[in-house]
């Protein structure tokens, strides 16, 4: 009778450190890599400004690439759900690629509503000193106004429970490296004060 294999481990399973490292990437790419996290209420803007810069670093040959919200929860995080517990898994999960895409030198720009500040701390301890926060700080009633999906309305009626702003709590970042009024701002003037920021802080150089 054949055996089976031997139950794997945590003391089975080792790191392996690559030939083509981190900074062997950074250098071929000509910039660090770095995580943009995007966090506020749904319809701040998020995905829309996430978008736009990814497009203005695009453009200037940057290596960048999008993790969505919505897009994640139709692949990696499908078998999620929207409690507490199913939050706090999908941003962990997150947290992770994103650390995965940063090893490989590309700017990561992250767009999830992610409400609770410990979830998005433990990012931060995952990314490191790479990890910079952005704050779309749009409020409840712009984030209605904009809401096409009707989901704040289904929410109000009970239709859909934690609901982030409506029956859960969004807790607003309390050091964000970044805040962006995305509800007074226009999407350019948003796109120019993040990409200010990372010139000023040597994060990305765009006049080589």
């Amino acid at each position: 009778m054949k055996q089976s294999d031997p139950q794997i481990s945590d003391k089975n399973i080792k790191w392996h450190h690559l030939t083509v490292d981190r900074e062997k990437l950074e250098n071929m790419r000509g910039h660090k890599g770095m995580v943009l996290w995007f966090t506020g209420l749904s319809g701040s803007g998020k995905s829309t400004l996430a978008n736009a810069l990814n497009d203005y670093l695009h453009k200037q040959g940057l290596s960048t690439f999008i993790l969505d919200g919505d897009n994640i929860r139709h692949g990696l995080c499908k078998d999620l759900g929207f409690s507490d517990k199913d939050r706090e898994e999908n941003i962990r999960r997150i947290g992770e690629v994103a650390n995965l895409f940063m090893n490989a030198g590309i700017i990561t720009i992250t767009a999830f509503v992610s409400p609770f500040q410990t979830d998005r701390d433990k990012v931060r301890k995952i990314i490191g000193n790479d990890f910079i926060e952005v704050f779309c700080a749009a409020n409840l009633e712009v984030c209605e106004q904009r809401d096409t999906k009707g989901l704040y309305k289904k929410a109000r009626l009970g239709e859909i429970n934690d609901f982030t702003g409506i029956s859960s709590p969004y807790e607003i970042p309390s050091n964000p490296e970044i805040t962006v009024n995305t509800g007074t701002l226009n999407l350019s003037e948003s796109v120019e004060k993040i990409v200010n920021f990372l010139t000023e802080k040597d994060r990305i150089n765009l006049s080589s």
